[in-house]
């Protein structure tokens, strides 16, 4: 059986853009959601700092996770959220079940 690819990114709205991110990552979840290798895509704020973003992502396996990085939905969501975070990127962790 293969392992799955989990991940979390996390980022930071620039002053005044946090809801405009909000919705972006609402619109971009649905798109992730229907891919078929993705088991979760959970997008949060965090609540004692609503500017900054947790993003919890479960692809099937790792060929999944490349489908997604591939899939065209990916280029203009990310060019859109580099423009309204503080990071020049998402900063992503990978993890592994225990």
């Amino acid at each position: 059986m293969t392992e799955p690819t989990i991940l979390h990114a996390v980022f930071t709205a620039k002053p005044g853009a946090a809801d405009r991110v909000a919705a972006l990552l609402r619109e971009f979840a649905e798109i992730v959601r229907a891919e078929e290798g993705n088991v979760v895509f959970d997008a949060t704020r965090l609540v004692d700092d609503p500017d900054r973003f947790f993003v919890y992502e479960v692809y099937r396996d790792e060929a999944a996770f490349q489908e997604h990085l591939a899939a065209s939905a990916g280029v203009p969501f990310n060019a859109a959220l580099q423009e309204l975070i503080v990071e020049p990127a998402s900063i992503l962790t990978f993890l592994r079940r225990v």
